[in-house]
C-alpha cells in the first residue's frame, strides 16, 4: 500500500532551523521515498510499511538530538489518491 505523509516539525528550542533542516536532509537521503518541501512542510510518499519505519528511526534520532519537538503529520492513502511512488 502506498502512503502520503504531510509533515511540520516543530522544535521547542530557539535554534529550531538546524533540526529541521537536518530531518528533511535525512529523509531525503532514502532512495525508496519521494519527497517535497514547502515553506512549512513536507510532504513524504512512499510504500506504507517502509515510510512507517522510516519515520519512526527518524523521529527518535530527532528527540533525541533535539529534546523536545512536536511533529504535526497527516496521513492519507495514496493508493486511493492514484500515486505510483
Amino acid at each position: 500500500m502506498k502512503s502520503v505523509v504531510e509533515i511540520s516539525l516543530y522544535p521547542l528550542n530557539q535554534k529550531y532551523l538546524a533540526p529541521i533542516q537536518d530531518f528533511i536532509d535525512r529523509l531525503n537521503s532514502y532512495p525508496q521515498l519521494t519527497t517535497s518541501t514547502s515553506d512549512t512542510s513536507t510532504i513524504v510518499r512512499g510504500d506504507m510499511t517502509e515510510l512507517m519505519g522510516i519515520l519512526n528511526t527518524e523521529m527518535q534520532k530527532t528527540y533525541t538530538e533535539v529534546g523536545q519537538a512536536i511533529f504535526v503529520c497527516k496521513f492519507l492513502n495514496g493508493d486511493a489518491m492514484g500515486e505510483s511512488n
